[in-house]
């Protein structure tokens, strides 16, 4: 892994490098604010894990678990994108959602990651109202499609 890059002048919420007039190499920074951008924008996670996958994929994105190790280590609950052989690194910020594809659901950052639970289906009872009970399972299929609980 390389070092990551670190910018004299950058935006104050993803750290998006700037440019400076008459500034040599100017691709360098350009391309990393692109590749942050790429991540950023809509963005899809693969899942989370505390270890990098052994072969990524250009473009591959992860939530990067809490025990972080290897290549990720000291990167926990940041989004980690592999760009051009290398990790990218981005801090969440309070606001920001992810749609996790390994279990179609979509993540909150408030402070640190949330998600809904699937809630228990009503059980027992001596008279159930089965109106009701249908109800509720549309209410979560709902939830479901949304992403907001996750698939059964």
């Amino acid at each position: 892994m390389s070092d990551t890059i670190t910018f004299d002048s950058a935006s104050a919420r993803f750290s998006l490098p700037f440019l400076y007039a008459g500034q040599s190499q100017k691709e360098v920074f350009v391309n990393e604010a692109l590749a942050r951008c790429d991540m950023l924008l809509h963005p899809a996670i693969e899942g989370e894990t505390d270890l990098p996958p052994p072969s990524p994929s250009e473009g591959e994105c992860w939530l990067v678990g809490m025990e972080a190790s290897g290549a990720w280590n000291g990167q926990a609950g940041t989004l980690a994108t592999f760009q051009g052989g290398n990790w990218i690194f981005v801090k969440p910020r309070d606001g920001m959602r992810v749609f996790d594809l390994s279990t179609r659901q979509e993540q909150l950052f408030w402070g640190s990651w949330r998600k809904a639970s699937l809630p228990m289906e009503p059980l027992g009872g001596s008279t159930v109202d089965v109106q009701a009970r249908a109800v509720i399972g549309q209410l979560v299929a709902a939830l479901q499609a949304l992403g907001i609980f996750p698939s059964a």
